[in-house]
C-alpha cells in the first residue's frame, strides 16, 4: 500500500515529533492564516492530534488591515475544518502601530490573540507554521540589523507555549502539501509589497540562491540552529552572574573582569529588569553601558529606553528605572 505524498509524509512526521511530547488529553491550538504554511500545519495536526490523543483547536486571526480580512478569516476557518479539525475559531483583533512599524504591531497582536485563546482551550501549546524558509530570512533580517549573536540565531523551536513544527519543512513542502490535498491557499498581497522588510528578505535570498548555489537557506538555518545553541549557554551563565552581583550599585571593576561576551548579555539583563523594553534595547544602548566601565571619564548618566537611567560614580555603577524603584 502506498503512502502519503513526501510532502504530506513530511509535514505529519515534523508534527508527530512535537505532538509526541505533549501529555496525553491535552489541548494543542493551531495559528492559521489562511496560507500555505499554516493550512499544511492544520492538516498535519488533524491527522496526528487524535492519534497522539490530544484535542486540536484551530484559531485563526484577523487582523482586519485589509479590506475584506473578515471573509479571508473566514475561508480559512472553512478550510481548516475540511482539512479535519473540528474545532475553529475566529478572533478579531485591533491592531495598533508603535515604535516598532507595522509588521511588529500585527505580530504583537496576533500573539496576545493566542495567548489569550490558549488560556480559554486550556491548551499545552501554540503551534505556528513558519518553516526553514522564514528561519533564513529572520537571519538575514538579523544579520542586517548587525545585533550580535541572539539576533542571528532567529526563531526558537520552542519557547513557552509557542511550537514551531516546521521549522526543519521548506515552504515548497508546505505548498505541495496544500497541493495534495486539494486546496487553494489564500495569498497575502503583503508577501509582495516591498515596503516590508521581510519581503525584500525573501527577494533576496532568492537572488543569493540564483548567484551561489540552491542551499544557503537551509545553511542560514542550520547556522542560526548552532548560533542558537551557543546563545542560549552565554545568556544561562550571564543569568547565573545576575545573582551574584546582587542588587545595584555594582562595582565597576568587579564588572570590568568579566568576559566581554558574557558582560554585554549582563547589561542587557539588568537593563530590561530596570524597565528597559528588550525589542526597544539596541546594540548601541548596551555599548554605552559597556562605555562606562572600558572608557569612562566622568561622563554624565546614559538615558536609556522606559526611562531608565544609568550612571557612574567612582567605583560604582547604578542602572535604575521606574522597575528598580518598586523593588
Amino acid at each position: 500500500m502506498s503512502g502519503p505524498p513526501p510532502a504530506v509524509a513530511a509535514t505529519r512526521v515534523a508534527v508527530r515529533a512535537e505532538l509526541a511530547l505533549l501529555p496525553e488529553g491535552s489541548t494543542v491550538l493551531v495559528g492559521c492564516s489562511g496560507g500555505p504554511d499554516s493550512l499544511a500545519l492544520a492538516a498535519a495536526v488533524a491527522f496526528e492530534a487524535e492519534r497522539a490523543g490530544l484535542k486540536a483547536v484551530g484559531v485563526v486571526v484577523d487582523h482586519g488591515l485589509q479590506a475584506g480580512s473578515a471573509q479571508v478569516a473566514a475561508e480559512a476557518a472553512e478550510h481548516c475544518r475540511a482539512l479535519g479539525l473540528t474545532q475553529v475559531e475566529v478572533v478579531r483583533v485591533q491592531v495598533v502601530s508603535g515604535s516598532g512599524g507595522g509588521e511588529e504591531a500585527a505580530r504583537l497582536a496576533r500573539l496576545s490573540a493566542l495567548d489569550e485563546a490558549a488560556e480559554r482551550h486550556g491548551a499545552a501549546a501554540i503551534l505556528l507554521g513558519h518553516t526553514r524558509d522564514d528561519q533564513a530570512e529572520q537571519v538575514l533580517l538579523g544579520l542586517a540589523r548587525g545585533s550580535g549573536s541572539r539576533s542571528l540565531s532567529g526563531m526558537p523551536r520552542r519557547r513557552g507555549l509557542l511550537v514551531r513544527p516546521f521549522i526543519g519543512v521548506t515552504r515548497d513542502e508546505t505548498e505541495a502539501a496544500c497541493a495534495a490535498y486539494g486546496v487553494e491557499p489564500w495569498q497575502d498581497p503583503h508577501n509582495e509589497d516591498t515596503s516590508f522588510t521581510r519581503v525584500r528578505a525573501r527577494a533576496l535570498l532568492r537572488e543569493l540562491e540564483r548567484e551561489l548555489g540552491p542551499g544557503v537557506r537551509a545553511a542560514l538555518a542550520r547556522s542560526a540552529e548552532m548560533i542558537r545553541e551557543d546563545a542560549d549557554h552565554l545568556e544561562d551563565e550571564a543569568r547565573t552572574l545576575r545573582v551574584a552581583f546582587g542588587p545595584t550599585p555594582w562595582s565597576a571593576s568587579a564588572m570590568l573582569a568579566v568576559p566581554r561576551a558574557l558582560r554585554t548579555r549582563l547589561w542587557r539583563i539588568l537593563a530590561v529588569e530596570a524597565g528597559s523594553g528588550a525589542g526597544q534595547l539596541a546594540s548601541a544602548h548596551v555599548e554605552s553601558l559597556d562605555a562606562l566601565l572600558t572608557c569612562w571619564h566622568g561622563q554624565g548618566p546614559l538615558q536609556l529606553p522606559g526611562h531608565v537611567h544609568a550612571s557612574r560614580a567612582g567605583d560604582l555603577v547604578t542602572l535604575v528605572g521606574a522597575r528598580t524603584a518598586a523593588l
